[in-house]
């Protein structure tokens, strides 16, 4: 039984990451409370990511240039440095899109993201999928089956007892 909203983030050049986010909202409706898809487009404040039990974030971002985030996504990601503040509660996966010809700047996009989320302690859910465009041929399929098994697993009761520490 759905138990969360799914939020999924978009930074995309030529809209790749677009329709592989609008392809989660089709075939993940029914798997949460409400789906919402937002372009990155003029997005300059971390209050996109709600530190909330009953909402997921699903970063689904394509890789520019060197390594970059794409053009929509700067000035999010500017704001991790320029007005950071915790993200203690919220709750993350990452789609990376990009192509391994590019070599060691593969689907940087997506793994700048999820450096910057776990710098200011939010908790990245599953691994990060990593799309790649020399091999993928319909990323839109991969991600979609992909994301609704990380729906499935980030919506499970989770029963952690405290962690006790012992003071040095």
């Amino acid at each position: 039984m759905p138990s969360a909203k799914l939020k999924i983030l978009v930074g995309t050049m030529s809209q790749t990451a677009y329709s592989v986010a609008q392809s989660i909202e089709m075939s993940c409706a029914d798997d949460t409370l409400a789906v919402e898809v937002v372009l990155l487009d003029d997005q300059a404040t971390l209050d996109l990511f709600e530190p909330r039990a009953d909402v997921l974030h699903l970063v689904c971002t394509s890789t520019f240039g060197s390594g970059d985030v794409p053009d929509n996504a700067q000035a999010l990601y500017a704001a991790f440095d320029s007005a950071p503040r915790y993200l203690g509660g919220v709750r993350y996966g990452v789609i990376a899109l990009g192509d391994s010809a590019y070599g060691d700047t593969f689907a940087m996009g997506g793994q700048r993201f999820d450096d910057k989320l776990a710098d200011l302690g939010a908790t990245r859910l599953g691994e990060v999928l990593r799309l790649d465009a020399s091999e993928v041929l319909d990323p839109e399929d991969v991600a979609a089956a992909w994301a609704a098994d990380w729906l499935e697993q980030a919506q499970q009761p989770c029963d952690l007892a405290p962690v006790s520490r012992t003071p040095l």
